[in-house]
């Protein structure tokens, strides 16, 4: 797959991941998109070391949208332990 095909499903697996993680991230777009690439290569690699399968085999195949989004969550559940709250609420 060419670069273009992996930026289109890095933002739609980002927001997807985001769908099914609801809440307030720090980070736009850019950062959604990142996320969604990473994921999907890091679903890829996990399907493949975990289920001896080469998830990422075409645009429209569903187990690399499937990869995507898994990887995606996964790296965002990491992101928002990472980046935290960073507002300090204050206790009276």
């Amino acid at each position: 797959m060419g670069i273009i095909a992996w930026i289109l499903i890095g933002l739609l697996a980002g927001f997807i991941a985001k769908a099914l993680m609801p809440g307030k991230d720090p980070g736009g777009v850019i950062i959604t998109m990142l996320i969604g690439i990473a994921g999907g290569l890091l679903g890829g690699f996990l399907g493949k070391v975990i289920f001896g399968v080469d998830s990422i085999d075409g645009f429209f195949d569903v187990s690399t949208w499937i990869a995507a989004i898994i990887g995606s969550v996964i790296l965002l559940a990491i992101y928002r332990l990472v980046t935290g709250n960073k507002r300090h609420h204050s206790h009276a």
